[in-house]
């Protein structure tokens, strides 16, 4: 049996333009918070024995922001995608003997139980990549989930690229996923920026997975709320909602 230890790398390297600012998105604030300091409580509660921040866009602000002594950051520069923003942490995670737990710096509602629950079942699965997956209700631009009839994942497709039938499928990539980790810096070193955008997207490792007959699962969670990327000021605003009612006892 695999040991469930794992390092927590943090996506943190967007603009995110939509937020009608030029700050870095994971700069914003949240309940008088950065959404960042929000994923790396969950991360360290979550049990992470090592926390990987990728930094792009206002790298040094976001350094000077979380300056804790447990944090390492990479630098992705220029931005070329999901898969090419984790390749930035090899030199930091390649030779580290547990699991990679790739989070997201925008999603600051994911909780700690949510991540162990991923990571037990990575483990009782005998899986080497899970994906982190939910139903949102429509319409969206997500990933979908492509699964074959026996419910494994074959391959994630952005939105931009599905086809009318596969953006029927409701169940969506969060972005979030757990990996062996020997396994996933060679699958990036095999990933191919020949898309639209011209990106080298994380999601192509679930493709190769298969092509190598390795093992890849969704691990599903019911609140669909708990995994929203923030993306707008409206969503900011919802995010803050779910929190109040939380901490309210009421969600």
């Amino acid at each position: 049996m695999k040991s469930s230890r794992f390092c927590a790398l943090v996506l943190a390297a967007g603009k995110g333009t939509r937020m009608q600012s030029d700050l870095a998105k994971v700069l914003h604030r949240l309940e008088g918070r950065p959404l960042l300091y929000y994923v790396l409580r969950t991360a360290r509660a979550a049990g992470a024995e090592k926390i990987v921040v990728i930094v792009g866009h206002q790298a040094d602000k976001v350094r000077e922001a979380f300056p804790g002594a447990d944090l390492e950051f990479a630098l992705q520069d220029p931005q070329l995608g999901t898969g090419h923003a984790v390749m930035q942490a090899r030199p930091a995670c390649a030779d580290y003997p547990g699991l990679t737990v790739i989070l997201c710096g925008d999603v600051p509602l994911l909780q700690p139980e949510t991540v162990r629950s991923l990571v037990a079942g990575h483990l009782a699965a005998g899986a080497t990549v899970t994906v982190l997956t939910t139903e949102p209700p429509g319409p969206h631009a997500y990933g979908r989930i492509v699964k074959n009839d026996r419910g494994e994942v074959l391959k994630i497709v952005e939105h931009r690229d599905a086809t009318d039938r596969e953006k029927e499928i409701r169940e969506i990539n969060t972005g979030i996923y757990c990996v062996d980790t020997p396994f996933l810096f060679a699958a990036l070193n095999q990933v191919k920026n020949d898309n639209r955008q011209q990106e080298y997207y994380l999601t192509d490792i679930v493709e190769i997975a298969r092509r190598e007959g390795r093992k890849v699962q969704a691990f599903l969670t019911a609140d669909y709320v708990e995994v929203m990327g923030i993306n707008t000021l409206e969503e900011l605003e919802k995010a803050g909602d779910y929190l109040r009612r939380r901490a309210g006892g009421q969600g």
